[in-house]
């Protein structure tokens, strides 16, 4: 019999409710440290105590005479991989995932070790028992104060972009804002720990995973272990949260390093306190903003230079100065990244990269512009607003920032905002309100998807997709039902397993844009086979697709989603306590596939914009290396208390060069919002804040209107 599509459904743009949530809130779900397996053993990562030098000697002796220990793998006798190749994303994986390659320490928490064991509790104990002696070497954590080894680097574009003559331009000017705006290190967090089980069956590697896209650590695992790709399996079915930290780590090599020892599955699972060394973090940052505008407000010159840190064995860059790049225009429009080496972990993406840290110095420097100008924070920006790429010069395939700016300050009741800093008040409170500019580039890559229709009138469609708490899953449910013209009941979505073949990761905000697209375009391939009418076999009739050529057709232009923060926040200068009481967000950020779980997307980047402004930091001791309190209450993060009412909306924005008209939005929520909650409080205070967080000492010491 042949399959006969049901009448088209529009599922795509209504409310769905994931089709995998009842089996998250019933436990039914398996995550990666959950799954179990026969002969199972656990491994326990041992982490340097020193922050540089030399490891002298293990004494493994001691602990594989412990209750359980089948193994200590370090430096010595460890399997030896190879690291020297460009990988998925096209570069060369950092060298903390090439784990007991040498007795070099770069920094601390360096793994030196692993300890397996029968249990996981055998296996604690034995690694807190495990004596290892070091050679110490001076070590330099500190990021403050000058770094004259800092050095640019190209990231997604060139580390420094200039045109027009900057000093020239700031010399005519009638206003001008010069400013320093630093950001600490943060950290992603995740409430699923990173987790990996390695098993060899019939000469076939078998990771169970918990990360951002089975294709990417498979073919990096195959590359550092020499083997052939077909011999390495990834699964990954769900993540609880990743944000950038879930790519290819330590734990993931030592799990095969052990697997392959002991000649049994072996499971390794980060703790919490691990993830603060091992899982990346987002580099602090200084950064520099120097605007020169008319005194009507239309800039004349723009310079936004970035330092950021990474460690001294890998070289990433927080691109902090990017968004400017997109923003706004200026005769002389001069942009850089720069690093300096530190003894200190990798950074690695964390949610917005570049452009969460960015947004916060260029949309605080926007403002401290509109004051001086004497003009409205929104006008300012409509009176800079680009028809092209500021640097880039190419059209964009979709600009409606504007229009953005324009609901939300509808809906906030911006009109009625008297412009004067610190005349607000509720009883003990000054109150503010703070506006910002959000923007996040809306990319493609190349993926490919099978789709089957099966003879009960069902549809499968697998993809490698990862669905990292963000609702993906549910959303290419939609995608395929409207593009196989059925409910999407009838459609079963399969995803995370890396024979299914080479897909992108959920990274960039590009991970629904680039499945959905290749699930349409095997979608279509489908319809014209069922359309020839043909009997289905009991096993169905598959057609797969790959969109590379279509994707490397496209046109070039700036391709971002865009967004309007708005914020409301009550500051108590007696005590520095500062609280937001509202905040609204309006986004243009292509269709949008699943309004419930893409809701959830924007309020959760809006409340992690919160906690970037009041409270998260992370502080290394100058003197050890470490961390300060390298846990959840040593490093705050906004709780319910502290988030207010958040509203987050949309503008009707398709993208017309794709065939859903997705752009992406996983990130862009949080950008920007730390800038107008830090605009917001100096408009109760009159003070500006340009060091995050914003916590109440830095309130006490800077005062405000009493």
């Amino acid at each position: 019999m042949t399959t006969a599509p049901t009448a088209r459904r529009n599922s795509v743009g209504t409310a769905h409710t994931r089709v995998e949530g009842r089996d998250k809130i019933t436990g039914a779900a398996r995550y990666a440290g959950e799954i179990p397996f026969a002969s199972l053993a656990h491994g326990w990562l041992v982490l340097s105590t020193v922050a540089r030098g030399r490891v002298r000697a293990v004494e493994d002796g001691p602990v594989l005479a412990m209750p359980g220990v089948v193994a200590v793998l370090h430096h010595q006798n460890a399997p030896r991989v190879d690291i020297d190749f460009v990988g998925l994303l096209g570069v060369p994986p950092d060298p903390t995932a090439a784990v007991f390659q040498h007795d070099r320490v770069p920094h601390r928490g360096w793994p030196v070790a692993l300890v397996v064991a029968d249990t996981s509790e055998q296996a604690r104990e034995a690694a807190e028992a495990l004596v290892v002696h070091y050679d110490t070497e001076p070590h330099d954590v500190a990021f403050g104060g000058e770094h004259p080894d800092a050095y640019p680097v190209d990231n997604h574009g060139p580390a420094v972009a200039e045109k027009g003559d900057l000093e020239g331009a700031l010399a005519a000017s009638a206003v001008v804002v010069d400013a320093e705006y630093t950001t600490p290190e943060e950290h992603h967090n995740p409430m699923e720990p990173h987790a990996a089980t390695a098993r060899w069956d019939g000469g076939r590697l078998e990771l169970v995973d918990s990360n951002q896209g089975t294709t990417w650590v498979a073919s990096e695992l195959a590359r550092m272990f020499s083997l052939d790709p077909a011999a390495v399996r990834v699964r990954s079915e769900h993540v609880g949260g990743g944000f950038g930290s879930k790519g290819l780590r330590a734990h993931q090599v030592a799990a095969v390093m052990a697997a392959t020892t002991v000649g049994r599955p072996v499971r390794v699972v980060m703790t919490r306190r691990q993830m603060f060394t091992l899982a990346g973090h987002r580099s602090p940052t200084r950064q520099r903003l120097r605007l020169g505008a008319d005194a009507d407000g239309r800039l004349r010159a723009l310079e936004h230079r970035s330092l950021s840190a990474t460690s001294t064995v890998y070289e990433f860059i927080e691109s902090a100065a990017l968004p400017a790049r997109t923003m706004y225009d200026a005769d002389a429009h001069h942009t850089a990244n720069r690093v300096v080496r530190l003894d200190v972990p990798t950074p690695t993406w964390m949610r917005a990269p570049g452009e969460a840290p960015g947004s916060f110095a260029l949309e605080s420097a926007f403002d401290e512009l509109a004051e001086k100008c004497g003009l409205d924070p929104i006008e300012l920006r409509a009176r800079n607003e680009p028809d092209r790429g500021p640097v880039s010069g190419l059209p964009f395939s979709g600009r409606h920032l504007l229009a953005c700016f324009h609901e939300g300050a509808r809906r906030f009741g911006w009109a009625d905002r008297d412009p004067r800093p610190g005349v607000r008040r509720d009883g003990r409170w000054l109150l503010g309100t703070g506006t910002a500019a959000a923007s996040f580039p809306a990319g493609a890559a190349p993926s490919t998807a099978a789709a089957t229709a099966h003879p009960d009138g069902t549809f499968t469609v697998r993809i490698n997709a990862a669905d990292i708490g963000t609702g993906a899953r549910t959303a290419l449910t939609l995608v395929a039902a409207d593009a196989l013209e059925t409910a999407p009941e009838q459609v079963r979505v399969r995803i995370g397993d890396s024979d299914l073949g080479p897909a992108f990761i959920a990274g960039g905000s590009m991970g629904t844009r680039s499945w959905a697209w290749a699930v349409t375009a095997a979608a279509a391939g489908l319809r014209e086979r069922l359309a020839l009418g043909a009997d289905l076999p009991p096993e169905g009739i598959t057609v797969r697709s790959d969109t590379t050529e279509a994707i490397g057709a496209l046109a070039q232009k700036e391709r971002h989603s865009f967004g309007a923060q708005f914020a409301e926040v009550a500051v108590d200068v007696g005590t520095g306590e500062v609280r937001v009481r509202r905040m609204l967000g309006i986004f243009a950020a292509g269709r949008i596939v699943n309004p419930l779980t893409a809701r959830g997307q924007f309020i959760g980047g809006m409340t992690w914009g919160i906690s970037m402004a009041l409270h998260e930091e992370a502080v290394r001791d100058h003197a050890f290396g470490g961390h300060y309190g390298a846990d959840l209450a040593g490093y705050h993060v906004a709780s319910h208390a502290d988030v207010p009412p958040v509203e987050a909306d949309w503008i009707d924005d398709p993208d017309p060069d794709d065939p859903v008209g997705i752009k992406g939005i996983g990130e862009i929520g949080i950008v920007g919002a730390a800038a107008a909650i830090a605009n917001a409080v100096w408009h109760a205070t009159g003070v500006r804040h340009r060091e995050l967080p914003i916590r109440p000492d830095r309130v006490l010491r800077a005062g405000g209107h009493a």
